[in-house]
């Protein structure tokens, strides 16, 4: 498809600024979501023609197709937009701190007495009770040693039960 220089052009600076570039597949859209001058179909088609040559990697999901930059496009837009080696797309760029460091949240053991007292408590309720654990007894877990589960059929799906229509 002929695509005019200055819509590729356009293109190209988009996806190198970027790193990706997002299309929805509508090829009768007269315009790109992102980019307000040039058509739909343009983009696909150069964005296709990129994913031929191996510039580009391609994922389709939703009615959408989503391009991502290989090391060799990014040296291509280099060279077809005579860009320096300096300028790298936002992918490729470490997000920058704003903040200085953060203190660090109090993990267990650090901090105020009052409140490692508080914690001992819960720590007993883990262990097995705090009252439990102090009189000495040792409270049984789970079912009985009397529970003895049998199977009595004709209950809900299985063997039917006999009605009493004779009484």
């Amino acid at each position: 498809m002929l695509i005019p220089k200055q819509n590729r052009k356009k293109i190209y600076e988009h996806l190198f600024k970027e790193g990706v570039l997002v299309a929805k597949k509508n090829f009768n859209a007269p315009k790109h979501m992102e980019l307000d001058t040039v058509p739909n179909l343009q983009v696909i088609k150069s964005m296709q023609s990129l994913k031929s040559r191996g510039f580009v990697k391609e994922q389709f999901s939703w009615q959408h197709y989503y391009w991502y930059l290989t090391n060799e496009g990014i040296q291509y837009l280099r060279d077809y937009l005579h860009l320096p080696q300096e300028i790298v797309p936002s992918t490729l760029k470490r997000p920058v701190r704003t903040e200085t460091a953060r203190p660090r949240p109090k993990g267990y053991g650090e901090g105020d007495r009052a409140n490692r007292e508080d914690r001992e408590d819960r720590d007993a309720y883990r262990r097995g009770g705090a009252a439990d654990a102090d009189a000495g007894e040792k409270k049984s877990v789970g079912a009985g040693a009397d529970f003895n589960p049998q199977f009595r059929g004709g209950y809900g799906r299985g063997k039917a039960v006999a009605t009493q229509l004779d009484e």
